[in-house]
C-alpha cells in the first residue's frame, strides 16, 4: 500500500505539472488564434472567393471555396455544398475542423463545398438583415460557379446560423437546393416541462433590456463571451470540473484533443448592439420567426412557408441548448395538418439523434461519419421527396440489407411518412405555457422601452470605448487564459518544469488503489454539481411559472386568457388559399401529359403510398435508370424532380382519374410496355419485397400496363405467397 501511495503521489505531481502546461499553452494559442486577422479552425485550405466588406451594405462575412485535398476527386455534376457556421460568441470554423466533419464528408461525396464564415469585429452599423442580403450574393456566386451542376447548392446551417438560413430562404427560395439545419432553434419558447431551462432565461431576467445594457457598456457591441458563458452555464459539472479533470485524468494522450477543441471555444467574437437585439428581441423572447411576425426594412414579410426546398431538422434528444422540440415545433407553428405541408409543396424530414449534446451535433466524428455522412450522399434523393413530413431513420447496411449494391456508405437512409402527430408525441408547451411566454414577450417589451428611456442615455454617457475594452479583457472567460500566459510572472517556470517531467514520466498503473479513489472522488464531485444544476433548473421553472402564469400578471400585461388560439400561431393567408385552387385545376389538366417516365413515376408512387416509406435504395435504381433510358438521359434533377411532385399530387387530387390516365401514358407497343413494366418490378424491387397491399396495387398496375403473365410473385412477401 505505501508503495502504491508513493507511485500515485509522483503520477499526481506529474500529471499535475503536464496539467498546468497544457494551460501555458492554451494561453499561447489563445494569444496567436486572437492576433490573427481572420481567426479560423478550418483543417483544410481555403481560397477566397467573395469578401462582405467590399459588398453595398458591407458586412464582416466572407465566402471561401474549400480546396479539396489530393485524394479527393469532385464531380461537376454534384450540387456544392455551403456550409454556414453559428456566429454564437465563438469564431468560424466548427464545421470542418477536422476530417470527419460536415466539410470532409461533403468533399468524400464527391461535392464541391464553400464555407460562409466572419471575422472577429462586425461591420459598423451591419444589421441581420445585412448579413442575410451578403448571404444572398454568396450563393448567387457560388451557382454562376457551377453551372453544370444538377441542382441548387444544399446549404447546411449549424445552430444560429440554421435560422439565418432560413429567413434568407424563405426571402430568396430561388437559390437554395435542400436546406439543413442543425441544432437550430427555430421555435424558441418550445420545450417539455421539467426539461431544457435555458428557454426561461429571458423571463426570469426580465426580458431583453439586460442584452441592451451590456450592448452600452461594450461601446455599441455585444461581447460574445457573454453567450459562451450561457452555455457553460447549462452543464456546470462539465465546466466545472469534467472537463479539467478528464485534461488531468489523461494528460498523457488528452492534450492535443483539448487544445484542439479549446481552439475554437476561446475565439470569442463580437457583434453590433443592433445584431444581438435582434436576435433577443424577435427570435428568442419574442419567438416570431415561425408566427411570420419578423419584417424586412421594407416591409416584407418573413414566412417559412415560402421556401420551396425540402427541409432536413437534425437535432437531438440529448441536446439541452436546442432540444427537439425547439428544432421542430415551428411546423405545428406553421401547418395544421401533413395536407396543409403538402399543399404548401413543401417537404420537411427531420432525424434525432438519441443522445448527443449540442456541440456532438456538430463536432461529433461518429455523428459525421454516420448522419451528415448519409445526409451528403443522399441529398439529391431527399430533394426528390414527395411533399409532406418525414422522419429519416437510419439503420446497419449489414448482411441482411437487400440490394446492398444500391447503399452508398455503411448505413441505408429510410424516409417514413409522418404527422403532425407525430410532433407532438415528442412533447411540448399547452395554452397555458404559451401565454406565460407571451406575457414574458410583453414584460421584454415595457422593460426595454423604460431602460431606453430613463437609463441608457445615462449608460452611453459613461461607458467610453476605454471602459468597454478593459470589460472585455476582464471577462471571466478571458481571464482563465490569460492567467496562465506570458503576462503572469507566476508561470514562467512551468515550461521548463513540464520538460523535465516528460524526461522521467512514471504514470501509475490503472490498477493503483490511490487511482481508483480519485476516480470516485471525482464521480462524487460530478453528482454534486448535477444535483445542483438539477435543484437550481427546476427552481428557476417554479418561478417562472408562478411569476408568469399568474393571471392577474397576465391580464396587467394584456394577455387574452380567453382565447383558444396560441399567441404566436402564423396567420392563414387567402391569396395562397386561392393559388391552391387555381394549381389543383391547372394539375387536372395534365392528366394524360407526358409519356412512360410519367406513366412509370405514377404507377411507382401508386404502389408506395400505403407504406409511406422510401429508402436510398429506391432512389439509386432510379439515378442508374435515368443515366440509361433515352428519354430521361436529357432531363434535369430539377425536371424529374418536378415531374415526380406533379405525379404525386395527381393521385392526391383524384387517385382514380390519374390511374385510369396511365394507358394514355405507356406505348401501344407489346414489347414496349413489357419494357416499362420490367423497369416498374426493378424499381419496386429495390427495396425488398412488398408488403400485400402493395402487392395488390401491384396487380392493378398489371392490368393497367396489359401485361398477360404473372410478374409479382417473387415480390410477395414470404407469407403472401404461403397464403
Amino acid at each position: 500500500m505505501f508503495a502504491e501511495a508513493i507511485s500515485y503521489a509522483v503520477d499526481s505531481y506529474q500529471r499535475s505539472i503536464l496539467f498546468l502546461d497544457v494551460m501555458r499553452q492554451r494561453a499561447v494559442q489563445y494569444r496567436e488564434h486572437a492576433a490573427e486577422t481572420a481567426p479560423h479552425v478550418l483543417d483544410y485550405e481555403a481560397e477566397l472567393v467573395c469578401d462582405g466588406r467590399t459588398l453595398a451594405r458591407p458586412v464582416n462575412y466572407a465566402l471561401v471555396r474549400i480546396v479539396p485535398p489530393p485524394r479527393i476527386v469532385l464531380d461537376p455534376r454534384k450540387r456544392p455544398f455551403v456550409i454556414v457556421d453559428p456566429r454564437a460568441g465563438h469564431g468560424p470554423g466548427i464545421g470542418g475542423f477536422k476530417a470527419d466533419s460536415e466539410i470532409g464528408v461533403a468533399l468524400n461525396a464527391g461535392h464541391p463545398c464553400y464555407f460562409i464564415g466572419f471575422l472577429p469585429e462586425p461591420e459598423p452599423g451591419q444589421t441581420i438583415e445585412d448579413i442575410a442580403r451578403a448571404e444572398a450574393v454568396f450563393l448567387e456566386r457560388v451557382i454562376s460557379r457551377h453551372p453544370e451542376a444538377e441542382g441548387k447548392p444544399c446549404v447546411i446551417g449549424n445552430c444560429q446560423a440554421g435560422w439565418a438560413v432560413t429567413i434568407l430562404a424563405s426571402l430568396r427560395p430561388e437559390l437554395f437546393g435542400p436546406i439543413i439545419v442543425a441544432g437550430s432553434p427555430l421555435s424558441y419558447w418550445a420545450g417539455v416541462k421539467g426539461k431544457y431551462p435555458m428557454r426561461y432565461t429571458g423571463g426570469l431576467l426580465g426580458g431583453s433590456w439586460l442584452t441592451a445594457l451590456t450592448s452600452d457598456l461594450g461601446a455599441g457591441k455585444f461581447d460574445g463571451a457573454w453567450l459562451v458563458q450561457n452555455f457553460e452555464n447549462q452543464n456546470p459539472a462539465n465546466t466545472l470540473w469534467t472537463k479539467q479533470y478528464n485534461l488531468y485524468s489523461k494528460i498523457d494522450t488528452e492534450a492535443e484533443r483539448y487544445l484542439g477543441f479549446e481552439r475554437w471555444w476561446g475565439g470569442h467574437v463580437m457583434l453590433n448592439a443592433e445584431e444581438m437585439q435582434f436576435i433577443v428581441d424577435e427570435l428568442f423572447v419574442g419567438n416570431k420567426l415561425a408566427a411570420g411576425e419578423i419584417r424586412t426594412s421594407d416591409g416584407t414579410a418573413v414566412d417559412l412557408r415560402n421556401i420551396r426546398s425540402p427541409i432536413l431538422v437534425f437535432c437531438s434528444s440529448g441536446d439541452n441548448v436546442t432540444p427537439p422540440q425547439q428544432a421542430l415545433d415551428w411546423i405545428l407553428d406553421l401547418y395544421d395538418s401533413v395536407e396543409d405541408i403538402r399543399a404548401n409543396g413543401q417537404t420537411i424530414v427531420y432525424c434525432i439523434h438519441d443522445k448527443i449534446g449540442h456541440l456532438g451535433i456538430f463536432v461529433s466524428a461518429g455523428v459525421a461519419r454516420k448522419e451528415h455522412d448519409e445526409f451528403a450522399s443522399n441529398i439529391d434523393f431527399i430533394d426528390v421527396l414527395p411533399p409532406g413530413l418525414y422522419e429519416a431513420v437510419l439503420e446497419p447496411k449489414g448482411e441482411a440489407v437487400e440490394r446492398p449494391d444500391l447503399v452508398t456508405g455503411q448505413w441505408v437512409m429510410r424516409c417514413e411518412a409522418r404527422t403532425l402527430d407525430d410532433i407532438r408525441a415528442l412533447g411540448g408547451n399547452d395554452l397555458d405555457d404559451e401565454r406565460r411566454f407571451a406575457a414574458v414577450a410583453r414584460m421584454s417589451e415595457i422593460n426595454l422601452s423604460l431602460y431606453r428611456a430613463f437609463a441608457q442615455p445615462w449608460v452611453r454617457a459613461l461607458a467610453t470605448p476605454v471602459m468597454a475594452d478593459a470589460m472585455q479583457r476582464l471577462h471571466p472567460l478571458r481571464l482563465q487564459y490569460e492567467m496562465f500566459g506570458s503576462a503572469n510572472p507566476w508561470s514562467a517556470w512551468i515550461g521548463a518544469a513540464a520538460e523535465r517531467v516528460r524526461e522521467d514520466r512514471k504514470p501509475v498503473s490503472p490498477e493503483n488503489f490511490f487511482l481508483g479513489l480519485q476516480r470516485e472522488a471525482s464521480e462524487r464531485i460530478v453528482d454534486g454539481l448535477e444535483a445542483w444544476r438539477k435543484a437550481s433548473e427546476k427552481w428557476s421553472e417554479e418561478v417562472f411559472h408562478t411569476v408568469y402564469g399568474s393571471r392577474a400578471h397576465q391580464a396587467a400585461l394584456g394577455i387574452d386568457q380567453n382565447s383558444a388560439r396560441p399567441p404566436r400561431k402564423a396567420a392563414k393567408n387567402m391569396l395562397h388559399a386561392a393559388l391552391v385552387q387555381s394549381r389543383i385545376a391547372e394539375l387536372k389538366s395534365h392528366m394524360t401529359r407526358g409519356g412512360v417516365s410519367e406513366g412509370l413515376a405514377r404507377a411507382m408512387l401508386y404502389i408506395r403510398m400505403p407504406g409511406g416509406t422510401t429508402d436510398e435504395r429506391g432512389f439509386e435504381a432510379i439515378r442508374r435508370i435515368r443515366e440509361t433510358a433515352a428519354d430521361e438521359s436529357t432531363r434535369t434533377l430539377e425536371e424529374f424532380k418536378a415531374m415526380l411532385r406533379e405525379q404525386f399530387f395527381l393521385l392526391l387530387i383524384d387517385e382514380d382519374s390519374a390511374l385510369s390516365a396511365i394507358p394514355d401514358l405507356l406505348p401501344e407497343n407489346v414489347e414496349e410496355r413489357q419494357a416499362a413494366f420490367d423497369t416498374l418490378l426493378e424499381l419496386l424491387g429495390a427495396r425488398g419485397q412488398l408488403t400485400d397491399e402493395e402487392a395488390d396495387r401491384l396487380e392493378r398496375m398489371r392490368s393497367l400496363f396489359r401485361i398477360e403473365r404473372e410478374p409479382a410473385r417473387k415480390l410477395r412477401s414470404p407469407e403472401r405467397k404461403a397464403s
